[in-house]
């Protein structure tokens, strides 16, 4: 049996508030991370075009970072969104050791948004502790967390394009890596697929998002214990 049932615009217009400034945060810190790990091991071409900076007008693709993700919003109400930002270019070559950089130039991004979601942690701990009663403030708090470990997680899927896929890239030996490299013109289209399915979530999001729970769980008890 359908259910009709649908969710009122105002509740999705609150959501999307919600959820806005930790959407910005985490793109923003992301690919600025990116470009700021790429120049310290030598590659400049970031900052050249003015790409590492926390402006998050620098990072926004009008398409895939606000068309794209309130489209699948509002037409699946909520159920399903999926978006990105523009990639910060990154000149492999220019970096000192290219093989070994890359790594760590692709750890950046999802090491901020790690970061950031245990900053957001705080944040909520902090809300709660001082009496926060506004709904909205702790909820935004939690999206905070929700968003960034979202973020985390699926870019350390190990498929090029995504951050992942150039960390398994750098720790292969040369040929598998070559081999690897291939793919990413298609990476795209593979992981869309592969999130469509159903298999990024059930086998690798998940999984990945309750660890990083019970990490910032841990990290934060004696905040937590401090405050009581």
């Amino acid at each position: 049996m359908r259910d009709n049932r649908r969710v009122p615009s105002s509740d999705i217009i609150q959501t999307i508030l919600i959820y806005a400034l930790p959407v910005l945060f985490s793109i923003t810190v992301h690919e600025a991370a990116h470009g700021y790990v790429a120049r310290y091991f030598g590659d400049n071409t970031a900052y050249m075009l003015g790409r590492m900076t926390l402006n998050p007008i620098k990072h926004i693709d009008p398409i895939g970072t606000i068309l794209m993700p309130l489209l699948l919003y509002f037409s699946t109400s909520g159920a399903f969104v999926f978006g990105y930002a523009k990639p910060v270019p990154v000149n492999f070559g220019n970096l000192r050791h290219p093989k070994r950089d890359m790594v760590w130039v692709a750890l950046a991004g999802p090491a901020s948004n790690f970061v950031q979601a245990i900053a957001w942690a705080l944040l909520l701990v902090a809300l709660l502790a001082v009496g926060v009663e506004e709904p909205f403030f702790t909820q935004m708090a939690r999206a905070g967390i929700l968003v960034n470990l979202v973020m985390w997680a699926f870019n350390l899927f190990p498929l090029p394009p995504l951050d992942g896929g150039r960390v398994l890239a750098g720790l292969l030996p040369m040929r598998q890596a070559m081999w690897l490299s291939r793919i990413e013109p298609y990476g795209f289209f593979i992981v869309l697929a592969l999130v469509l399915a159903g298999v990024v979530g059930s086998l690798w999001l998940r999984p990945l998002m309750s660890l990083g729970y019970e990490a910032i769980n841990l990290l934060l008890t004696p905040f937590v214990a401090l405050l009581r």
